[in-house]
């Protein structure tokens, strides 16, 4: 049984990964982030799976007046738009695009940072398991889900503490799984579900990644050495 709200994201992620670990995966999984609110509950998921953690930064697309309102989403040269939405506002193409380039930099940016000259894991016949905070709309998630495919996966799964009903059926369409522990009955945001959800930092981050990457030798150390 779930209690809300969660403690923070550790805490959160402690609890999916307990419930993941209940899962028959088998071999060959690894944890993908969408930074930054996504890495600290993605962390404990990598630890409770024994699995390398890495990031997928996907951007949303927000409306040039109202950033907070979602027109699309865009992960690698993976792009979605609520067509409909764009159409009510009467979104110019030069708008829209002028939008698509800012959050295509910031992505850039936020790669370069985060992998720090490491190359993205190797995605082919594996078994990913997408992690974010949360799912509100589910837009972001599916530019996930849609770009990690084009690496040929065995199977993609997306896991998260708390979504929407209507966010989490979208994501079971998209992929292999969806799997929420709780979903709240009304969702309005998010963030409404923890106590503690102050924004997480490019710092730690950086911090988290290089520790899951310092676990990751270590571990195959041990292998090598016959432990």
């Amino acid at each position: 049984m779930v209690e809300l709200p969660f403690e923070d994201r550790s805490e959160a992620g402690r609890m999916l990964g307990a419930e993941l670990s209940s899962h028959p995966f088998g071999e060959d999984v690894i944890v993908l982030a969408l930074p930054r609110g996504g890495l600290p509950v993605a962390s404990e998921v990598a630890k409770a799976l024994n699995t390398p953690l890495d990031v997928l930064v996907v951007r949303k697309l927000g409306v040039p007046w109202q950033p907070e309102l979602a027109m699309g989403a865009i992960a690698g040269k993976t792009r979605i738009l609520d067509h409909k939405l764009i159409r009510e506002l009467q979104l110019s193409e030069p708008e829209l695009e002028a939008v698509v380039r800012r959050e295509r930099m910031e992505a850039s940016r936020r790669e370069q940072l985060y992998r720090d000259g490491l190359p993205p894991c190797d995605l082919h016949d594996r078994t990913v398991v997408l992690v974010d905070d949360g799912l509100a709309t589910g837009s972001t998630m599916i530019a996930a889900v849609r770009h990690v495919r084009s690496f040929h996966p065995r199977k993609v799964i997306v896991a998260v503490p708390v979504g929407s009903a209507e966010a989490c059926s979208r994501l079971k369409k998209e992929a292999d799984d969806c799997i929420c522990l709780v979903l709240p009955q009304p969702f309005f945001a998010v963030g409404e579900w923890y106590s503690d959800f102050r924004q997480v930092t490019d710092l730690e981050v950086q911090q988290i990644l290089k520790q899951s990457q310092r676990a990751i030798r270590a571990s195959d150390r041990s292998h090598a050495n016959g432990y």
